[in-house]
Order: C-alpha cells, then sequence, then structure tokens
C-alpha cells in the first residue's frame, strides 16, 4: 500500500467547509483513493476468513450455479480479485465481462486474467450501455454497491443486462452491532475522522439504504418486484498481529484516507492498542479483525 494520507479533493473540502458533495464530487474522490492506493480492499478481503474458511469472493461465487452461467458480469471489479477467481473456478468456457470506472484497478485486473477468460470496460455501474439487455447470466458486486451513489440506477441497470432465471449477488456491509470488537475498531477510525472533519457521517460515502438488511431488502424489491430476494449475515475474520491488523483495518476503510499524517498515525496508535487487547490464540501472540457482511442474493424467476 502506498502512504498517501489527507487527500485533497473536492468531496474531502466539502468536509472542511461544510458543503454539499455532488456525485461527481464523490466520484472524484473514489478515483483518487484507488489511483492512490490501487488494489488496498484486495489484502484484507482475501486474507478474512468465515467460520467455513471461505473469503468474502469465495462466498460471493457460491452464490451461482456454475453449470447454468456462461456470462458473469463482475461489476466494480477493482484489482480483478474476483475475476480471477471466476476464470479458476467456474467451468472452462465461462466468459467474464469486468467493469470498474478506474483506469488504475483495471491494468491490475488485466495482468491477473488470460484475455480469453475475461474481457474487461471502463463505465460507471449506472451507465452500462455497451452490454445488450438480457447478456449476463449472473451479475457480482464484491463490497461496492455500498459506495455507489445515485444507487438506483445502478440495480436498475443490473436489472436491464440480468436475464431471465439468472442471479444477481452483491457482498455488502454486515450489522456492526454483532461484532462488539469491529464496533470498537469502528468508533476508533472514524472518532479521528471527526476530530479532523466534524462533519464526516452527516456526509458519506454511498447510499445508506446499503448498510442495513430491511432498507437494501425494499429498495432492490422496487426493481425485482417477481423475484426471490434473501440476504444472509456473515462475519470473517483477519489474524494477525496487532500492528499489522491495526494497518489493514484501517486501509480497508475508505474514511481513513482523508486524514492527515498527524491524524492517521495516532488512530493507528489507538488501534494497535486495542488489537492488543484482544487475543486470537491461547499463547496471545496474535490478535483478529472481525468483520460482519452480508450476501445480498437476487434470484429471477423464469417466465
Amino acid at each position: 500500500m502506498t502512504s498517501s494520507i489527507g487527500l485533497s479533493t473536492r468531496w474531502a473540502d466539502c468536509l472542511r467547509h461544510n458543503e454539499r458533495p455532488t456525485p461527481a464530487d464523490l466520484r472524484e474522490h473514489l478515483l483518487e483513493v484507488h489511483r492512490q492506493q490501487t488494489g488496498f480492499t484486495e489484502t484484507c478481503a482475501t486474507n478474512s476468513r468465515d467460520a467455513r474458511g471461505r473469503n468474502s469472493y469465495e462466498w460471493l461465487l457460491e452464490a451461482l450455479d456454475a453449470d447454468c452461467h456462461g456470462t458473469v458480469l463482475d461489476l466494480a471489479c477493482g484489482s480483478g480479485p474476483l475475476t480471477e477467481l471466476c476464470h479458476r473456478r467456474l467451468p472452462q468456457g465461462v466468459q467474464v465481462i469486468g467493469v470498474d470506472m478506474s483506469d488504475e484497478e483495471l491494468a491490475l485486473a488485466r495482468r491477473r486474467v488470460p484475455a480469453e477468460a475475461a474481457t474487461f470496460h471502463r463505465a460507471m455501474a449506472q451507465d452500462m450501455a455497451f452490454l445488450d439487455t438480457g447478456s449476463a447470466d449472473a451479475v457480482l458486486c464484491h463490497w461496492a454497491l455500498t459506495l455507489m451513489d445515485p444507487v438506483e440506477p445502478v440495480i436498475m441497470e443490473i436489472e436491464r443486462v440480468l436475464r431471465t432465471g439468472g442471479v444477481f449477488a452483491a457482498i455488502v456491509d454486515g450489522d456492526m452491532r454483532s461484532t462488539p470488537c469491529y464496533e470498537a475498531q469502528h468508533r476508533i477510525i472514524f472518532d479521528w475522522v471527526r476530530r479532523e472533519f466534524p462533519r464526516y457521517g452527516s456526509i458519506d460515502l454511498g447510499d445508506p439504504r446499503v448498510r442495513t438488511p430491511d432498507a437494501l431488502c425494499e429498495l432492490v424489491n422496487e426493481f425485482f418486484r417477481e423475484d426471490d430476494i434473501v440476504i444472509e449475515p456473515s462475519v470473517v475474520r483477519l489474524v494477525g498481529d496487532p500492528r499489522t491488523l491495526a494497518m489493514q483495518a484501517a486501509g480497508f476503510f475508505y474514511a481513513s484516507f482523508v486524514l492527515s499524517p498527524e491524524y492517521h498515525a495516532r488512530m493507528l496508535d489507538d488501534l494497535e492498542r486495542d488489537f492488543a487487547t484482544r487475543t486470537a490464540d491461547p499463547a496471545g501472540t496474535a490478535s483478529a479483525f472481525h468483520m460482519p457482511l452480508n450476501r445480498l442474493v437476487v434470484r429471477r424467476r423464469r417466465s
């Protein structure tokens, strides 16, 4: 991970000056994060495992019936970990389409998947006009739906490109109250962000409805009224020494990248102290970072 802290973007300036950011400001901020921190979510997400030993990419892929999906859309594919997993685990001949708005992330994705196995497009999730209606057997979105604003056009596009009988599955934030350790560490990060940016929270990334199951189900049901919608909770765990966990946990939160170097360093110190109090093995030599998550699965009914 690179060391760019205290990102200077229009979205961050809105936090400083009590102004309301626009969707364009949000996009520019996210692009800058991914320009300077390319692939930053991948390490934490790949190495965090649930009680059955699966990471969140693997759990997401399990929503598919591998024999029924010839074309899979990896929406907001980032650096391509899910695209690569699709290539390795789905039957030969399945075509994967990766879509992301970041050139830097797409460059990484293209290097990890053979050209004949996947195609990549730089585009916004709100407008995928290059895809025909009903052209995707499955749409997967790993931990990115939370950031999309406005989110309704995204779900509308997913509904348009997903064929009858297809599957839409997404990993989104879970209920932090289900894992007290995570709630405490989340509070440490956001307390430091609010010390420097008091309005953080009133201005947030993405649509808050995606973060709660009932609101998310209601939102998705607006576009998939006749289809089966299920939201399943889980928790993944990352084990390591307190300092490493502090850096990886902070790096998983977009909020941490607006902090100045001084505040960022002090936040990491507080996180490290918290992890040091939470041992993950009998010898007390390791700690654990627990992340709650939800898996949204929409199965389109056949006509």
